[in-house]
């Protein structure tokens, strides 16, 4: 029995490990944003993915989600509710995606799932992102979120492209 209980344990070991090689086999750096809204400890956590040569208007096509960042679904967490364009996302936990509209138009989706399980019920809620072109290219992309006041911004930034969505905390 215990010599049961060892090799149980050594196997759930060894499949910890493996499981977090895989996941940093991409090679990709963790980011963070934090930020105080309102009342609210915001923190955005994602994976930070390079360029590599890669065009990103070849990447993705109108009516299409994205998951934002890489290896890991990118996450907001909150200790308050927070208001996305006039919705209310209670506090916790949550999954951030983009989907472009179209060429040039973009939206920012709060969900209960990562992209690969998503459907409009995971839809927490949506805001429209605006979008500016940068003079220089950004190879790995980065997230920024600011606040003033009640006011938060979150800005996604990757090649030539600037995307930003506003929030505040919920009242």
């Amino acid at each position: 029995m215990q010599r049961r209980s060892v090799l149980i344990l050594a196997g759930l070991t060894c499949a910890t490990s493996l499981a977090a090689t895989i996941v940093m086999a991409h090679g990709n750096e963790a980011g963070k944003a934090e930020a105080t809204i309102g009342n609210a400890k915001v923190t955005i956590t994602y994976g930070r993915p390079t360029l590599k040569g890669r065009d990103l208007s070849k990447m993705i096509q109108p009516g299409q989600t994205w998951r934002i960042g890489a290896d890991m679904p990118t996450t907001i967490e909150s200790d308050a509710d927070l208001d996305f364009g006039g919705t209310r996302v209670p506090k916790g936990k949550h999954v951030l995606l983009a989907r472009m509209d179209a060429p040039g138009q973009w939206s920012l989706v709060v969900s209960s799932q990562p992209v690969a399980h998503y459907s409009a019920a995971a839809k927490l809620a949506e805001v429209p992102m605006q979008v500016e072109s940068q003079p220089n290219s950004a190879e790995e992309m980065t997230i920024n979120l600011s606040g003033e006041g009640g006011n938060g911004t979150i800005e996604i930034v990757w090649g030539t492209q600037k995307l930003s969505a506003s929030f505040k905390a919920a009242s």
